[in-house]
C-alpha cells in the first residue's frame, strides 16, 4: 500500500512538473512576443508634466478665455439676425484653435 501511494505521488509530481514546464514555456514565449512587439511599435516621447494644461501658462489660458468670451459677447450684441449669430459663434469656435496656435506660436 505504501509503495503504491509513493508511486502515485511520483506520477502526480512528474505530471505537475511537466505542466509547470509547459506553463513556463508559454509564459516565456508570451514575454518574448511582447518584447518584440514593443521593439517594433513606434512610440511617442512621454511629454506628461503632471499638470492638466501644461502647454499653456495660466495667463495664456485666461487670455484665450477672456478674448473668446469678449468675441462671443460682441457677436451676440452687435449682430441682430439669430441665424447669423449662431453661424458666427460656430465659426469662432472652429477657428479659435488655429488663432491660438498662430498667436501663441505653439501647438495646443
Amino acid at each position: 500500500m505504501s509503495k503504491e501511494r509513493a508511486r502515485l505521488r511520483a506520477v502526480r509530481q512528474a505530471e505537475a512538473e511537466r505542466e509547470k514546464a509547459a506553463r513556463a514555456r508559454r509564459v516565456a514565449r508570451r514575454q518574448r512576443r511582447r518584447v518584440l512587439l514593443r521593439r517594433l511599435t513606434p512610440r511617442l516621447p512621454d511629454r506628461r508634466t503632471g499638470r492638466l494644461f501644461a502647454r499653456r501658462s495660466r495667463a495664456e489660458r485666461a487670455g484665450v478665455a477672456v478674448l473668446s468670451i469678449a468675441a462671443l459677447g460682441a457677436i451676440w450684441f452687435l449682430v441682430d439676425d439669430l441665424g447669423l449669430r449662431l453661424a458666427l459663434i460656430v465659426l469662432l469656435l472652429l477657428v479659435l484653435p488655429a488663432v491660438v496656435v498662430v498667436a501663441l506660436g505653439r501647438r495646443i
